[in-house]
């Protein structure tokens, strides 16, 4: 178990590394490059693509921006409620919580702010800077599955640095789970031991004690 401070310096530098590096290649990409420029540099497959994306991820919208802003600012204040419920448990996923944590934050910061100060507009009006463009599939996704079905997706779709943090965070929690999920299993049998033998009173050992020795 580490100690509170370790813990939570550990997580701040993710979240800080993940955030800076979003910042830094988006702000590069604002000032090299216009509004749907591409640049390719794996032929058609990879390119860097300069778009605005005003939904959520994967170019998906599920409301106007102001409310998707404030949804994503709600979600990432659960996760840092739900880092610091679990603390010093299993780094791993902990740290997979971290990166996911950052990317939320690299594009919170967009949509709070980038639309002031790109475009003049009110705070929460912003749109989130994508420009990794992997060329895989497009298309329109069948009518029957729920939720996204009849929407036009890209797979993968043209996104940033925070949108991989995401998906990398993602996967290590999935990966991860299952072993955390066991060590607060023991470590919560483990405190109800103590418990359970507390419970026990010293007349009903000393009572047991005597049948024993009958």
């Amino acid at each position: 178990m580490e100690a509170p401070k370790s813990w939570i310096s550990r997580v701040s530098a993710i979240v800080a590394v993940v955030i800076l590096i979003d910042q830094v290649t988006k702000i590069i990409v604002l000032n090299t490059m216009n509004l749907g420029d591409s640049i390719p540099i794996l032929g058609n497959w990879l390119k860097f693509t300069f778009t605005e994306n005003p939904g959520m991820a994967f170019g998906l919208q599920f409301g106007p921006p102001a409310m998707i802003t404030i949804f994503s600012i709600v979600a990432t204040i659960l996760i840092v409620i739900y880092l610091f419920s679990i603390g010093s448990v299993y780094g791993p996923y902990r740290y997979s919580l971290s990166f996911v944590l950052g990317g939320a934050l690299g594009n919170i910061i967009d949509r709070v702010f980038y639309g002031m100060i790109l475009y003049d507009e009110p705070l929460f009006l912003g749109k989130v800077v994508d420009f990794i463009h992997v060329n895989a599939w497009r298309g329109y996704v069948p009518e029957g599955i729920p939720f996204i079905g009849g929407n036009y997706m890209a797979l993968f779709p043209i996104w940033n640095v925070a949108d991989m943090a995401i998906v990398c965070g993602v996967v290590g929690i999935l990966f991860f789970q299952r072993k955390f999920h066991l060590i607060t299993e023991a470590a919560e049998k483990s405190q109800n031991e103590p418990d359970l033998a507390a419970d026990i009173s010293p007349g009903e050992s000393h009572s047991g004690a005597e049948n024993s020795g009958q």
